[in-house]
């Protein structure tokens, strides 16, 4: 917490209680900013002090936990609210006078973006110390991408502070499926940005993030903020043992880095390259084996003596040989075979997994495992969910690229605190709310 030494003649606990603000009390108490304070105070120096660094800090968190769109919104409340600034640390004495102006917030949010060092060790802190109380933290991580549109139209041209210099025109194409069983194919634009996150998949708390144009594509972020777990919190790093993402991370090479180098297995949803003009999926033969054949979708299949197919029966990841095992399914499910008992693959067989290194993993693609796994990857949509409405990203007032990463930072490192202070009341099962009273 940004503490606050200050000479009242009352505090507002001696009058009533505090209600609702407790909610922001928790967040300051479990928020590890002294070195960001001190080097924020160091910067101003001995100039004027009108609007104390520690109370503007923490008035900047009250804006995020009490879902202020705009610091102006923030600014009304805390004219009229003289608990939330007593809180905050504002002087008592000097009343609404001791609101800092528009000015002085963008002043203010301008030095903090000349400490960007410090801010990103404060993220880096109190991710820290949520995994300290949470021994199994980030064994399952998931990572995706958001468009985040900018506060204005269009592009700014010189020093217009009404048009934006940053970002830049982003689309995204999905598929919807319609009544009659087709597929129809859809896309969105957006002006603005996109945050890259990968999230712990339980707890559903951020471990890493990254801002860029819209435009940017999603897998060399990935392999960035891979980069950038492992180089600052090495420990949460060697604790990943799966990542889950959409289709959009469906790269060989993101399957390759993850296993070979991380040993993190790979649940990755993969794109169909393989349809047939008239829309059927085609299948792929393995090399060493004759008569077993696999589809885009990780489905491993043997022929018999008559040409028909048969799905055969998973039996395991093998990681010394880097292969997994397939049983026959005559005598895994007592189907009928033709071939049984003549099968020159015998009871079983081992498809290597760099026969398609996006077909088959450490996870076999075709298993419940896999499935269940991949339900987990929606952890990332809710986190955005709760930015969204939570944290008032749906309708925000932010410009530029280095301003919203900003507030994306201090709203992750918010939804870090809360959960921490929640952890500590031995109330780990509110650690996603920023509603529930503490």
């Amino acid at each position: 917490m940004a503490f606050i030494p200050q000479l009242t003649l009352f505090s507002w606990e001696e009058i009533e209680e505090i209600g609702d603000l407790r909610r922001l009390v928790l967040v300051l108490d479990s928020m590890p900013d002294e070195p960001l304070m001190r080097a924020l105070e160091t910067g101003r120096g001995r100039g004027r002090n009108d609007y104390p660094v520690r109370a503007m800090w923490n008035s900047l968190l009250a804006g995020v936990v009490f879902e202020h769109r705009s610091i102006e919104s923030l600014r009304r409340e805390l004219l009229r609210n003289g608990q939330l600034r007593h809180v905050c640390g504002f002087d008592s004495l000097r009343g609404v006078e001791a609101v800092p102006s528009a000015s002085a917030y963008s002043r203010f949010l301008s030095g903090l973006m000349d400490h960007t060092e410090e801010v990103e060790e404060l993220f880096e802190r109190v991710l820290w110390l949520v995994s300290c109380e949470l021994p199994d933290f980030a064994q399952h991580v998931a990572i995706d991408g958001k468009a985040i549109s900018s506060h204005a139209r269009r592009k700014g041209r010189g020093d217009d502070r009404r048009g934006e210099l940053d970002a830049d025109w982003g689309t995204k194409s999905y598929s919807v499926n319609r009544e009659d069983g087709s597929v129809e194919r859809k896309s969105r634009s957006w002006f603005g940005f996109k945050l890259h996150t990968v999230v712990d998949s339980t707890y559903e708390l951020p471990l890493a993030f990254e801002l860029t144009k819209a435009s940017e594509a999603e897998q060399p972020v990935a392999g960035q903020l891979l980069e950038h777990l492992e180089e600052k919190q090495s420990l949460l790093f060697e604790n990943i043992e799966y990542l889950s993402a959409d289709k959009g991370y469906d790269t060989t090479s993101l399957h390759r880095r993850l296993w070979d180098e991380h040993g993190i297995k790979p649940v990755i949803d993969i794109r169909n390259l393989w349809k047939k003009p008239d829309g059927s999926d085609s299948t792929c033969g393995v090399k060493g084996l004759p008569g077993v054949a696999y589809s885009f979708d990780g489905k491993v299949y043997c022929y018999s003596s008559n040409g028909r197919r048969h799905k055969m029966a998973f039996g395991g990841f093998e990681k010394n040989r880097g292969t997994l095992k397939y049983r026959c399914p005559a005598h895994h499910y007592g189907t009928e075979c033709c071939s049984k008992g003549s099968c020159p693959l015998g009871k079983s067989v081992r498809v290597p997994i760099d026969t398609d290194r996006r077909v088959f993993g450490p996870v076999a693609r075709d298993s419940y495992v896999w499935k269940d796994l991949y339900k987990k990857r929606t952890a990332a949509e809710r986190v955005y969910s709760r930015l969204d409405t939570s944290f008032g990203f749906e309708l925000h007032t932010i410009r530029g690229l280095a301003k919203m990463k900003l507030r994306v930072g201090i709203a992750y490192m918010a939804m870090l605190a809360m959960a921490l202070g929640r952890i500590k009341q031995n109330k780990a099962d509110q650690m996603r709310s920023l509603v529930a009273s503490a």
